[in-house]
């Protein structure tokens, strides 16, 4: 083989191999940082992945949120009216955090069914609620009109 055309092809295997190195960190890096959205009735359908961080949605109950006397551990239950799933959480909650609105909670399934969050996102607005929220609800019958989501 030429030497001319020797020294091309390692140039063209050497772009090819670091463009291919560049997308296999791009992808492992979107991998990791996924986080998927999850309805109470998938996680207490086993649908959910244990310690990966997700985020679960939809309403608190009314009369679920404990807090504790000497620290800033939150417990409280979220629903579709399907099904329901514990979400326990230490931190100050937003503001706009209540029984019987919308909430998603960012954090990891524990082995016991408890998404243990480290993130609680709160509507923003009196008919706000989160996109993916109002979808789940919607697909079990059980969003109204005052649920509807805005931009």
């Amino acid at each position: 083989m030429n030497p001319q055309r020797k020294k091309r092809l390692f140039v063209i295997l050497a772009l090819v191999a670091g463009v291919a190195l560049a997308v296999g960190f791009a992808l492992s890096a979107l991998q990791q940082n996924i986080n998927l959205f999850y309805t109470p009735t998938q996680i207490a359908n086993g649908e959910a992945p244990r310690d990966t961080r997700i985020r679960a949605g939809g309403m608190v109950e009314q009369g679920s949120v404990q807090r504790s006397g000497d620290s800033l551990d939150v417990r409280f239950v979220v629903t579709d009216f399907n099904k329901s799933v514990p979400i326990t959480y230490r931190g100050i909650l937003p503001d706009l955090f209540r029984e019987g609105q919308g909430i998603v909670a960012l954090g990891k399934l524990n082995a016991d069914g408890v998404v243990v969050a480290d993130e609680v996102l709160a509507k923003h607005d009196e008919k706000y609620m989160p996109p993916e929220v109002t979808k789940a609800l919607k697909e079990n019958g059980q969003a109204g009109t005052d649920t509807q989501a805005r931009p």
